[in-house]
């Protein structure tokens, strides 16, 4: 029976012994590779099925199955005798899942919670050799042939080579201080110690803090009382981007769960309107615990039925600044997400394209005269970033283009060595092994105080 996320009651809880492991990494695997679902999907109802699994064995099947997701065709490849492809196959036997799932538990699970045979091992290890032997950065870290091919026409080989091996790194957890809330980073960082976590403020980042290793951080007081979200840093420079003021009316047009549309309410100090937009209800549901534990009351959650929604139209020429944070193919996040690149594919482009330019055209309408529009992405593909605001920006001439540097610069932001993070417009451009954030683009376009149509 297929993992469901549906499911109204819980398994029986039945311990699950070490040499059951394998099994259940197994199983995971077989489940992810149609990738019709997103890895922490998946990870969570493999939980939920095994209760019994105790923190330990949950850590580490949770690290060979992410390992798994990064090197998929590689340890495809290995464990069929075959070529390493720019895609996954579809028709993997449950020998060949198996043969998978021992490699990637041989490289990852080094205390061998997961029990291996002797044999099992010495198989992992004669195969896991020739990992070292592959000269390709792209086969090396499994980089599909459009997204490999992209990085090279922008980066050149030798720097793609770089993002790809920085890609391949589990993330780190950043946190941002609830500037709502009134306490200082240094208080922040004094209750994370006090609870055995290490962490250091971001030094170019005002309300950041970045955690050492990846400590669960949900059952603090501190996360409880609003003191503080988890939120990468890159997402939190694509707030300041906003540069928002007191007693501002703010549209967030792509809210989802709210984690941009909480930080900016923090830097408009719980002053103004904040309007979070969003077409599914589901992702506002999970703003509204955020929302409470934040204080703010600054925010009104409105999920709209599409983009002539009425409720839309009422915002025309009322908002001070916009923020669209579009969907996108999310490949700058592949250090958190690793399925997405086997998950998003070439010919998705397309409609993704078409979508950001209607979702920009929409949003457009609700920037005030002299208001501003932020376009935003965690992509990397000039496609979804560069190209669709120059495509914007001559459908709409009353719209010009503000310096993202000059706009991070004057609130005393200065992240990374001059230019490096950002485009030759001064756009905002966030390479993942330049910056150590995710992936994203940000773009300013001020709203001329009279049409120029």
């Amino acid at each position: 029976m297929p993992f469901s996320s549906s499911a109204r009651r819980k398994p029986p809880f039945n311990p699950v012994k070490p040499d059951s492991l394998l099994t259940v990494l197994v199983a995971a695997l077989r489940e992810a590779s149609g990738f019709s679902l997103p890895a922490d999907k998946i990870l969570s109802s493999l939980f939920e099925k095994n209760r019994g699994l105790g923190p330990r064995e949950r850590r580490v099947l949770a690290e060979c199955f992410y390992f798994a997701m990064r090197r998929w065709t590689w340890l495809e490849a290995s464990a069929t005798d075959r070529p390493i492809e720019s895609q996954p196959r579809s028709d993997l036997s449950a020998s060949e899942l198996r043969g998978m799932a021992v490699l990637a538990s041989s490289l990852v699970d080094k205390a061998q919670l997961i029990s291996l045979t002797a044999h099992e091992l010495h198989w992992a290890q004669s195969r896991s050799e020739a990992l070292k032997t592959l000269s390709s950065a792209q086969h090396r870290f499994c980089i599909p042939d459009w997204i490999w091919n992209d990085w090279v026409a922008q980066l050149g080989e030798d720097e793609a080579g770089r993002l790809a091996a920085f890609l391949d790194q589990e993330a780190p957890l950043d946190l941002r201080l609830n500037l709502a809330q009134g306490q200082g980073v240094a208080h922040l960082r004094d209750e994370l110690s006090l609870a055995g976590i290490a962490a250091q403020p971001i030094d170019w980042l005002p309300e950041g803090l970045r955690c050492q290793g990846r400590p669960s951080v949900q059952a603090l007081g501190a996360f409880k009382q609003g003191h503080f979200e988890v939120q990468d840093a890159g997402s939190q420079l694509l707030a300041r981007l906003c540069a928002p003021q007191r007693g501002q009316t703010v549209v967030d047009f792509c809210a989802g769960a709210g984690g941009k549309t909480l930080a900016l309410g923090a830097l408009m100090r719980n002053s103004g309107r904040i309007y979070a937009l969003d077409t599914s209800s589901s992702r506002l549901a999970r703003l509204k615990p955020r929302l409470a534990r934040s204080g703010l009351s600054n925010v009104w959650a409105i999920a709209i039925q599409g983009l002539n929604d009425l409720r839309i139209k009422r915002l025309r020429a009322k908002a001070d600044i916009v923020l669209v944070d579009a969907p996108c193919t999310g490949l700058g996040t592949l250090r958190r997400n690793p399925d997405l690149k086997w998950r998003q594919t070439s010919q998705g482009l397309g409609d993704l394209l078409s979508l950001q330019a209607s979702i920009l055209s929409a949003a457009s309408t609700l920037v005030k005269p002299g208001g501003r529009l932020v376009y935003a992405t965690c992509s990397l593909k000039r496609e979804e970033n560069e190209e669709q605001v120059e495509t914007f920006l001559k459908a709409y001439p009353e719209f010009s283009m503000d310096s993202a540097e000059r706009i991070l610069l004057r609130q005393g932001i200065s992240p990374g060595p001059q230019g490096s993070w950002f485009g030759e417009q001064g756009e905002l451009r966030l390479w993942p092994h330049r910056s150590d954030t995710d992936g994203f683009f940000g773009v300013n376009l001020v709203r001329a105080l009279m049409s120029k149509k």
